[in-house]
């Protein structure tokens, strides 16, 4: 007779990691000191997406030392996106938690972030950075996006391109990214039956290593393209429910 297979955790956090071998062993320590005061325990889904350094030789070791976690390696670079979906795909918390493996999300702010959802009956409790510590160009093409995916999806997310949030993962299960879908998250997880979405403010450090994958040069026009792709599933998704 085979052993039964472990319980679930209820908090599942999902990081996807590209290049980052120097803040993964910060961040392993921060998430372990956060998780330690989650009830009913956590586990930690490291997606590889192609790093091209150390980054999954890290990984490897940390996981070899934490039960807690899992490393899911993907067979190339294929983009956050890509890496969010693999990640979902792994996921078996009773919530998902995500933020970035480059230390600018504080771990610390993960307990809080499930507390607000419990206290508060919320599907999705999305972060608000805040003082963050970006360049005046960042800042400003960041808003401008902001206003513009809210001003079309008819939507009144904040903070959009925070990674820090949590979700009821039964709805996480249900979204199906295409490529660059991930910046439009909370919108489509309200596609897919989240109907309370609120708001927390969150920190937001300095980055210590390496450099942003992203810029305005390869988010602008990209960006406009999948905005009205968003537009256009919202106006053709519909979900039904079989009564038998």
């Amino acid at each position: 007779m085979s052993a039964a297979s472990p319980a679930p955790p209820r908090v599942s956090v999902m990081i996807p990691v590209y290049n980052e071998e120097e803040s993964l062993a910060t961040l392993h320590r921060e998430l372990d000191a956060a998780l330690a005061s989650i009830a009913g325990g956590a586990e930690i889904v490291f997606v590889d997406d192609g790093s091209k350094d150390r980054s999954l030789a890290v990984l490897r070791e940390i996981a070899a030392k934490d039960p807690r976690v899992r490393v899911v390696v993907l067979d190339g670079n294929h983009g956050q996106t890509a890496a969010f979906a693999a990640g979902f795909d792994a996921v078996r918390g009773e919530i998902t938690v995500t933020l970035d493996a480059d230390l600018q999300n504080d771990p610390a702010d993960i307990p809080r972030l499930v507390a607000k959802m419990d206290a508060e009956g919320a599907d999705v409790v999305n972060g608000v950075r805040m003082k963050r510590r970006d360049s005046w160009v960042r800042l400003v093409s960041s808003r401008v996006a902001n206003r513009a995916r809210n001003w079309v999806t008819n939507e009144s997310v904040t903070d959009v391109g925070c990674s820090l949030r949590a979700m009821r993962t039964e709805y996480v299960k249900r979204v199906r990214l295409f490529r660059n879908m991930h910046r439009f998250l909370p919108t489509l997880l309200r596609m897919e039956g989240a109907t309370k979405i609120v708001e927390m403010p969150v920190a937001h450090r300095e980055r210590r290593y390496g450099v942003s994958k992203y810029g305005i040069g390869n988010r602008l026009w990209v960006g406009i393209v999948d905005l009205f792709g968003v537009r256009w599933m919202q106006a053709r998704h519909f979900r039904v429910r079989v009564k038998n």
